[in-house]
C-alpha cells in the first residue's frame, strides 16, 4: 500500500466508473482518500469500482450525475459532502470523444462535446468551490494532448480541451490562494476494462501500435500513468497551480 498521502481526505472523480476515471479513483483510494465517483450510464461499472474502493479500506460513493446539468451537479456535490463531511479534491474527468472530420461536424455534435468537456468542469468546480475553499483543496482537470496539438479529425474535441486548459488557468487565478487548480493532459492512453463489464477500447489495434512506435518512450500510456500524475497534483505542493502537465511519453514532441 502506498504512503497514505490523502489520509483523512475525500475526493470526487467525475466519470469515475471505468477506464481512466476508474484508475484515478483507485489510486486516490490507495493514497488514503474516501472517493465518490459519478456516472451517467455505467451503473454496473460504478458499483464495481465503488466495491474496489471499499476493498482498499476506504469509503466509496457512486452517484448518478449528468455533468451538463446544473441541478444534477449540485445534487452530486451535496451527496458527496453529505456522505464524507468534507471535500478536498475534485477531478474533472468526465468527457466525450468522437472522431469527425471538421467539415462534417454538426452543430449538435459541437455543442454536445462542449457541454460535457468544458461546461461540465466549470459547473462541478463552481458548485464544489465553497467546500474546497474550506479544505484548502485541489481541482485537477483532465485535459488532453489534443488541447495542445491540433488533430484534424477531432476538431471539436481539441477545441473543447483547449478551452478546458484555459479554464484551468483562469480558475487557478480566480480560486487562489485557497484552492490550487491544475490539469493533466494525456496523450494516447491504452484503456481496457478489467471488470469485464464493457467492451475493450475501440481504438486499440493497429492505430495504437502506430502511436506507440512514434512515441519517444516507445509505448502508449496507461490509466495508471494518468492517475499518478493526478495524485501529484492532489497531494503535492499546494503552491503548484495553473499548470498543464502532458502525460504523453513525449508524443507531443514528435
Amino acid at each position: 500500500m502506498p504512503t497514505q498521502l490523502l489520509s483523512g481526505k475525500s475526493a470526487l472523480v467525475t466519470g469515475g466508473a471505468r477506464r481512466i476515471g476508474r484508475g484515478i479513483a483507485l489510486v486516490l483510494a490507495q493514497a488514503g482518500a474516501d472517493v465518490a465517483i459519478t456516472y451517467r450510464n455505467s451503473e454496473a461499472e460504478a458499483a464495481q469500482t465503488a466495491h474496489e474502493i471499499e476493498s482498499l479500506g476506504r469509503r466509496a460513493l457512486a452517484v448518478k450525475c449528468d455533468v451538463r446539468s446544473e441541478a444534477s451537479v449540485r445534487r452530486a456535490i451535496a451527496a458527496t459532502t453529505g456522505c464524507f463531511g468534507r471535500l478536498d479534491v475534485v477531478v474533472n474527468n468526465a468527457a466525450v470523444f468522437e472522431p469527425v472530420h471538421l467539415e462534417g461536424i454538426t452543430l449538435d455534435q459541437w455543442d454536445a462535446v462542449f457541454e460535457t468537456n468544458a461546461r461540465g468542469p466549470f459547473l462541478v468546480a463552481r458548485e464544489a468551490l465553497p467546500h474546497l475553499r474550506t479544505a484548502e483543496g485541489r481541482i485537477v482537470n483532465i485535459g488532453s494532448l489534443g488541447g495542445m496539438k491540433a488533430w484534424a479529425g477531432h476538431g471539436h474535441y481539441c477545441a473543447s480541451k483547449a478551452a478546458l486548459h484555459m479554464l484551468t488557468q483562469a480558475m487557478a487565478k480566480a480560486f487562489a490562494p485557497e484552492v490550487s487548480v491544475n490539469c493533466v493532459a494525456p496523450g494516447w492512453i491504452n484503456v481496457s476494462d478489467p471488470t469485464g463489464l464493457t467492451e475493450p477500447d475501440a481504438r486499440a489495434g493497429d492505430e495504437a501500435r502506430s502511436f506507440a512506435a512514434r512515441t519517444p518512450m516507445r509505448r502508449n500510456g496507461t490509466a495508471e500513468d494518468v492517475a499518478q500524475a493526478v495524485l501529484f497534483f492532489a497531494a503535492g505542493p499546494h503552491f503548484v497551480t495553473g499548470q498543464i502537465l502532458a502525460v504523453d511519453g513525449g508524443l507531443g514532441l514528435v
